[in-house]
């Protein structure tokens, strides 16, 4: 059997059974589970939610995206393998560890199999909730061009590249395309303020303008949570994205919850931390991938500019990348992994026909 064949790629294609066209994003598809069965799911596993809560099945692949593309590699090599079992390793440990810590809950109901979560449905928050402790990245690219506000925060001079921050900062963007904000384009992904958001909070889905200090509670909660076992495991938690979302407790109240993943290479940068303090970078992330494709292609600039997306696509569409690079990136998701959760990311040799097996015996979802 070749590695190819050990990857998950196309994850849209299952015989789940549903009534509602596959949502198929980037690195996961959401199969919505009928009425019926996500009633007799809830009743049949226990799950502590409402009778009438919607159930899907969240499958995750090992493609990977960077620049918003999808890259592939020589051979028909259609992903990385081992990064869709490391990402969900990653998450649920995190996820237990939050929640044994008094956080809050995930929208993740139960595991089935390590590419697969069955998860409430969540009403979002539409922001992309980033958090920074260390000047980097695109903040890096701004702050070199002379820029000192960034999300409404004053940066002081004489910062330097990958340095880290006085205090750890909240930097949020739009989630998708938000209409009619004031001050906000409607674009995806814009960096906004935190005025932005009290201005307009309804508009961000939130419930109540007090529930926006309850996510940045959450949000540097779950990092100091993140940074102090990654520190352990001698690794820097630099910056990351979180992802919040409304559900009804069992009583039908609202209640703020971690959705999406969580302390992930895919969402987040991890340093090395010997490494650093020699004065090196060694990214534990997806940004090594994302620096190894600036250095690969002649003109960086398609992939940083927003206005190239179609010499984008391009690039990302007609070069199959080097077996080895995206071997690479497989031992940096497994490995880190392995180091987070103490447990061997096991490669199956066919990841499709175990998720049919298990949903299908397990918990009666397969057509």
């Amino acid at each position: 059997m070749t590695i190819a064949n050990k990857v998950l790629a196309v994850n849209n294609d299952l015989p789940i059974k549903t009534n509602l066209p596959v949502h198929s994003g980037k690195v996961r598809s959401v199969y919505w589970l009928t009425a019926e069965d996500s009633k007799r799911l809830i009743e049949e596993k226990g799950y502590n939610v409402p009778l009438t809560t919607e159930l899907a099945i969240m499958v995750i692949s090992d493609r990977i995206s960077a620049f918003d593309c999808i890259w592939h590699g020589e051979g028909g090599l259609k992903g990385v393998p081992g990064k869709g079992a490391a990402l969900n390793a990653i998450s649920n440990h995190w996820f237990k560890l939050f929640k044994e810590q008094g956080l809050a809950d995930s929208h993740i109901l139960d595991i089935p199999h390590p590419f697969v979560w069955i998860v409430q449905k969540a009403k979002p928050v539409m922001i992309e909730a980033i958090c920074r402790n260390y000047i980097t990245g695109s903040m890096w690219r701004a702050y070199e061009k002379g820029e000192r506000e960034f999300c409404g925060i004053q940066l002081p001079e004489g910062l330097a590249k990958d340095s880290k921050l006085a205090e750890l900062l909240q930097t949020p963007s739009t989630k998708g395309i938000l209409e009619g904000i004031p001050g906000v384009p409607a674009q995806d992904d814009v960096n906004i303020t935190r005025k932005n958001i009290e201005d307009n909070f309804a508009a961000f889905n939130f419930k109540s303008a007090d529930d926006i200090s309850l996510y940045e509670k959450l949000l540097t909660q779950g990092f100091d949570v993140i940074s102090a076992e990654l520190a352990k495991i001698e690794q820097i938690f630099v910056d990351t994205k979180f992802e919040f979302g409304y559900v009804k407790d069992v009583a039908g109240n609202d209640k703020l919850i971690y959705m999406d993943e969580v302390g992930t290479p895919d969402s987040s940068r991890i340093w090395d931390e010997q490494q650093y303090k020699a004065g090196n970078i060694v990214e534990n992330s997806k940004e090594g991938f994302r620096q190894l494709l600036l250095n690969h292609f002649p003109d960086p600039d398609i992939l940083l500019n927003k206005d190239r997306m179609e010499e984008r696509e391009g690039l990302a569409r007609d070069n199959a990348l080097p077996v080895s690079v995206l071997m690479a990136v497989s031992d940096t998701y497994t490995g880190i992994a392995e180091k987070i959760t103490g447990e061997k990311i096991v490669i199956s040799d066919d990841p499709k026909a175990e998720i049919i097996e298990i949903l299908r015996k397990e918990y009666n979802l397969i057509d």
